[in-house]
């Protein structure tokens, strides 16, 4: 048997960049306002690294018995000039840094809905909610003032620090000893930031999966008497994400206290030296007074530094987890090129189905669901897989839809392999209703032109009386456009079921496919959907997984699957006569009552 399991849809996968590398890519889309944000925010810190040059003038002014005026005017034009500098810089980067978050979050919005069905299937949908709600809210602030704004207060600090230098040597060789005990310090906590805030993240997301749990199952959980046990489970994982994020805490805050500590001890040293040096006459009390200042300035700029490599980790993390969402496997489409080269032609009428020999299963440590299933369903008809629980029917129709590829052996639409079908497409020539017939939270018009945005008013009329929703709409306060609930909570499960059905013929299918189809449906609303189905196989080909006897005696072929293999083909008479797992299942299923 030759293996042709295909390469994943997503195509070559890129190398894997460092967090920073995407902060970048992130931000430089937006770095024209980031700059000039940047730049007003510079020159405000700049205006403010002059206020104690400023302050030592009036100290000499005072000294030498002159006049205030002009020393206090200039102070007076520095404050409000910086004052309405420092405003509308970090504004500027705001709205930059919501920029940002927008970009990624389109990014990641297109990568969530556009993942392999087995990426999702294994995946936990809260912690994917709170990757893009949370971890890119983190964000906003890294892109925007974190990176400018460390760059900007690191820049004070120099400048400051050779102001220091020219007003006095001595101050400055004291304060510069304090200046390495932080950098030292801070080389050891900043690491600790980063990882800390990566276990808060993913145990916030933990904490919004199983909340999406408990919604899922809503009423089953009530029905059970499991709100107390599910409580429990959700407040263990709230109190998870409560340590996490104290320990996150804690090394933020031992970043703060790191970064004061040397700044304070400096502040006495060189009161403590500059004191001793002013009453020795070294130097002049408006240099120490100078120098007093300009140290107290830069706690301001020292706070914001660390302030920004503190968020920088969190970012950083931040983007580590969306950065493992766009490393999953998605359904990337082709390039147009790539389609152009398609072997697949156009065609109108029912479409043809094949399976070649096909194993699958659905993970590599999971037992194979098919062991070598060949059938093959074509022209107009009605086709219907029945079988054992387990025994694979409702695998095929995941197969054709490709929501996972075949491990060995060819499935094929018209004749050529799925695999070489683009996306859109071979879904695109399909109507498909699940089994549990999914209703969207929205209007009862939203969920009916899900498939076909195209549709018309006539055409939309039409599909509700096939699918005998006329009286549900006519019952509902605004009709059409009528909001059904939370998964269509306010419809009953048949009413669910047939607005799948509707959802599905709306697209006009040239292959339609029912999981399960009446399975919900009263005697008399199956038989009208029996005769819809009857009526589609008129003139398309509609393959459905059934259990019942009106759409088992109906079928045109009957497919009967039997541990991941095909036992038999043929119609219910042929089959009742020559199968006994099938005159087995007809007599148990009441499938021969006739």
């Amino acid at each position: 048997m030759t293996d042709t399991t295909p390469a994943t849809d997503a195509g070559p996968e890129a190398p894997a960049r460092a967090p920073i590398t995407r902060l970048w890519a992130y931000a430089r889309q937006h770095l024209r306002l980031l700059l000039i944000g940047g730049a007003l925010s510079f020159a405000g810190g700049l205006v403010g690294l002059v206020q104690p040059l400023i302050a030592m003038d009036v100290i000499d002014t005072l000294s030498n018995s002159e006049s205030l005026t002009r020393p206090l005017l200039y102070l007076g034009a520095v404050v409000i000039v910086g004052g309405a500098l420092s405003a509308l810089g970090p504004y500027l980067m705001q709205i930059a840094g919501q920029d940002v978050v927008l970009t990624v979050r389109k990014q990641l919005i297109g990568r969530l809905v556009r993942l392999q069905v087995a990426e999702v299937d294994r995946l936990k949908p809260g912690d994917l909610v709170s990757r893009l709600t949370s971890d890119t809210n983190l964000l906003r602030t890294v892109a925007s003032t974190t990176v400018i704004g460390g760059v900007t207060d690191a820049f004070m600090i120099l400048g400051g620090i050779g102001l220091m230098a020219w007003l006095d040597p001595v101050l400055f060789g004291t304060t510069m000893a304090m200046v390495a005990m932080v950098t030292v310090m801070m080389l050891f906590i900043m690491p600790r930031i980063q990882n800390a805030t990566v276990d808060s993240q993913k145990a916030l997301g933990d904490m919004g999966s199983l909340l999406e749990r408990i919604f899922s199952a809503f009423r089953t959980v009530k029905a059970s008497g499991a709100e107390d046990h599910e409580t429990a489970r959700l407040e263990a994982a709230a109190t998870t994400a409560r340590d996490k994020g104290v320990k996150a805490s804690f090394w933020e805050a031992l970043a703060g206290v790191a970064a004061f500590m040397p700044v304070n001890i400096a502040f006495l040293l060189v009161l403590g030296v500059g004191g001793a040096r002013v009453a020795s006459g070294a130097m002049e009390v408006g240099t120490l007074i100078g120098f007093l200042l300009l140290l107290f300035y830069l706690m301001g700029p020292i706070s914001g530094l660390v302030a920004s490599l503190s968020q920088l980790q969190t970012g950083l993390a931040a983007i580590h987890r969306v950065e493992e969402v766009a490393n999953l496997d998605s359904e990337a489409e082709r390039t147009e090129a790539a389609q152009r080269e398609s072997h697949v032609a156009a065609a109108e009428g029912p479409a043809q189905v094949g399976f070649e020999d096909v194993t699958f299963r659905y993970a590599e440590d999971l037992p194979y669901v098919h062991h070598g299933v060949t059938f093959a369903s074509g022209g107009r008809g009605l086709t219907a897989l029945v079988g054992p629980s387990g025994a694979g029917k409702t695998t095929v129709f995941s197969l054709i839809e490709r929501f996972y590829p075949a491990t060995t052996g060819r499935v094929t639409v018209d004749g050529v392999d799925v695999r070489e079908w683009p996306l859109e497409d071979l879904r695109g020539l399909i109507g498909y209703v699940e089994q549990d017939a999914p209703v969207l939270d929205g209007s009862l018009r939203e969920n009916l032109v899900m498939a076909a945005q195209d549709a018309t008013e006539s055409e939309i009329e039409d599909v509700v009386k096939t699918a005998r929703l006329t009286e549900l709409v006519e019952k509902l306060p605004e009709g059409l456009d009528s909001r059904i609930g939370y998964r269509g909570t306010t419809l009953s499960g048949g009413e669910r079921q047939r607005v799948a059905i509707a959802r599905a013929l709306l697209r006009k299918p040239r292959l339609l496919l029912l999981d399960e189809a009446t399975s919900q449906l009263d005697a008399a609303n199956e038989a009208s959907l029996k005769q819809v189905m009857l009526d589609a196989a008129e003139h398309t080909n509609v393959i459905v997984v059934a259990h019942r006897l009106s759409t088992v005696t109906s079928a045109d072929q009957i497919v009967v699957f039997d541990a991941g293999l095909v036992r038999a083909v043929g119609t219910h008479a042929e089959l009742v006569e020559k199968d006994e797992l099938y005159r087995d299942l007809a007599a148990s299923q009441l499938l021969t009552a006739a």
